[in-house]
């Protein structure tokens, strides 16, 4: 495997294709071949780092397909495993077997009986939600307006004030 390029070489290669690019357009006093041998050559540095990029994702999806298999191959070895002992477990005989039949048949009943009131209690929580968002929202707007209430008896005390002193300036000066 070919060993992934280096991003300070490969921004290195960039820039000097950038340079050959720019050099190329302000020297118009090259002949056509060698713009050519460079254009050509500015193919092939963009092609093998085009195929170095391409070699690095081949690895590295090879590298994640083996992990995955491995993972499979020991996911299939606990199936197996756990098959065998569910199989020891079912030979075992239990004398308490009526006893267990009827306590099972108990808690699948009581099972039936809890899935509705879940669903009532999921229900309930979600109504309750929704009305403590409203609750907050109003909340919010009436700290608002409570603000701008004050703001606005602050500025009306504050315009009458100074319209009493202008009163009381203009009946001094009547005097």
């Amino acid at each position: 495997m070919q060993s992934p390029t280096p991003p300070a070489q490969e921004q290195q290669q960039q820039q000097h294709l950038v340079l050959r690019i720019r050099n190329s357009a302000h020297s118009h006093r090259e002949s056509a071949s060698e713009e050519e041998r460079e254009d050509e050559e500015a193919s092939r540095t963009a092609l093998s780092t085009f195929r170095a990029k391409e070699e690095e994702i081949e690895r590295k999806k090879m590298e994640v397909r083996e992990k995955v298999f491995a993972q499979l191959g020991r996911v299939e070895e606990e199936s197996k495993r756990l098959a065998v002992i569910q199989k020891e477990l079912e030979a075992i005989a239990d004398p308490t077997r009526k006893e267990v039949s009827a306590i099972r048949k108990k808690i699948d009943a009581v099972n039936r009986e809890l899935k509705p009131l879940g669903h009532n209690c999921l229900k309930k929580e979600k109504e309750y939600k929704e009305a403590l968002e409203a609750f907050n929202g109003k909340n919010r707007e009436k700290a608002q307006l409570v603000n701008r209430l004050i703001e606005l008896v602050s500025e009306s005390e504050r315009l009458r004030m100074k319209k009493l002193e202008e009163l009381g300036k203009t009946v001094d000066s009547l005097r």
